[in-house]
């Protein structure tokens, strides 16, 4: 079991930057390839980034590509996610997911947090 808590939510504008974090525990962290996942009022969960145990491997969802950076340091079990030049788009609550395996474009986990709150305002 792994438990999984997001932190750094918020609302911002147009522009601004965010910081997420996930505070993992339980099993092993390193062993878990990490995600961020959204989902938006009326829309489907939808990718948005993950790495692998190492952070060689990384993959982002086009819409996030060159503003998101998925990071993450074993040590204190935590993966991040720096948002920069947010998009009202962008607004979502945002879940820190953990799957075994090599990371993969899509929103299957195996665990999964509670989610943090991303409004962006125009």
């Amino acid at each position: 079991q792994v438990q999984l808590v997001e932190s750094g939510g918020g609302l911002v504008q147009a522009g601004d930057s965010l910081r997420l974090s996930c505070a993992a525990s339980g099993r092993t962290f390193s062993s878990y390839s990490m995600y961020w996942l959204r989902q938006a009022p009326g829309k489907e969960r939808e990718f948005v980034a993950t790495i692998n145990w190492s952070g060689d491997r990384i993959y982002y969802a086009d819409s996030v590509k060159g503003r998101f950076t998925i990071s993450r340091d074993n040590a204190r079990g935590t993966v991040y996610l720096q948002m920069n030049n947010l998009k009202p788009d962008d607004t979502a609550v945002y879940y820190c997911a953990a799957k075994s395996g090599p990371p993969t474009i899509g929103t299957t986990y195996a665990y999964r947090g509670q989610g943090t709150q991303v409004t962006v305002s125009s």
